[in-house]
């Protein structure tokens, strides 16, 4: 599996506690640092799916730093994708604020002065790894699902949000290839390159109902070589483009396609087995025809 460390976007005003999230989380994480809401609205298009956010909430919220900034709600409008954590203090009076943030689509909160340290920081910040794909699926996926479909298919989704590929889906398992595709088979699922290439289609229909993303920079952030890539494989998969799939609601649609495929797919594997078991039946009675009698 792809093991580069995961984007952290780090915007915040007290530069104390930048100095420590960067001395804290060097090893685990690929640290940038932004000056102000700006950059960061700037930097958002262009990031990696699986980049993960650590603002603060009040930074040019109002002079006296006691007001939430409009412009995280703005950007988390904007961009309700993007996996966003707050580092603030947490005064008395502050709780209608934490809710508020939750509200806004905030994934989490640091604690600044309790929550520091640095096993503090890298808990929440892995707690929060940001997996809006695997979010998305999970409320989506059929209740009856077998664990072995649902670890495959979260796999893949956290594979392909690190920028995985294929063969990347065996190593996150810690399997062979072959091993792979046969939990496919028996978990009715497609085979793992198609899984794989859906990951990457439903990655893309999520980000596509982020306002702010342009389809080519979609294109860039799931991989594809051109935003003609991104649309000919939607075609392909969806028999849509992904202007007509945005009006639409990207993610929703690209889902039920793909939960249509997985029901085709266990009602083939069904009729496969049934085939397998009576091919297997008729060699045994010709078998027992044919052995001879003592």
């Amino acid at each position: 599996m792809v093991t580069s460390p995961r984007p952290l976007i780090v915007m915040h005003s007290n530069g104390a506690f930048r100095e420590h999230v960067r001395r804290y989380t060097s090893a685990t994480f690929d640290c940038s640092f932004l000056a102000d809401w700006e950059s960061l609205r700037a930097a958002l298009p262009d990031a990696p799916p699986a980049a993960l956010l650590l603002v603060d909430p009040y930074s040019s919220g109002s002079k006296d730093g006691l007001q939430l900034a409009q412009e995280l709600r703005a950007l988390l409008w904007e961009f309700p994708s993007a996996t966003v954590v707050a580092a603030m203090e947490l005064r008395p009076g502050r709780s209608h604020d934490v809710r508020t943030l939750g509200e806004w689509g905030v994934t989490d909160i640091i604690s600044i002065g309790e929550e520091d340290t640095q096993e503090a920081i890298t808990r929440r910040l892995r707690s929060a790894q940001g997996r809006p794909l695997q979010n998305l699926l999970q409320r989506c996926l059929p209740q009856a699902m077998s664990g072995r479909a649902r670890t495959l298919l979260m796999t893949a989704a956290e594979v392909v949000s690190m920028g995985g590929r294929g063969r990347d889906l065996a190593k996150a398992m810690h399997l062979s290839e072959r091993t792979v595709l046969r939990w496919s088979e028996r978990a009715a699922l497609p085979p793992p390159r198609r899984l794989m290439a859906w990951m990457r289609i439903l990655l893309a229909a999520s980000l596509l109902d982020d306002p702010g993303r342009t389809v080519l920079s979609v294109a860039y952030a799931c991989g594809y070589s051109s935003d003609s890539s991104l649309r000919r494989a939607m075609q392909d998969f969806l028999g849509t483009v992904p202007t007509v799939l945005r009006r639409e609601g990207a993610f929703s649609a690209a889902a039920r396609r793909f939960l249509d495929e997985l029901a085709e797919v266990k009602n083939w594997g069904k009729e496969t087995w049934k085939q397998k078991a009576f091919d297997e039946g008729r060699r045994t009675r010709r078998k027992a025809r044919r052995k001879p009698r003592g």
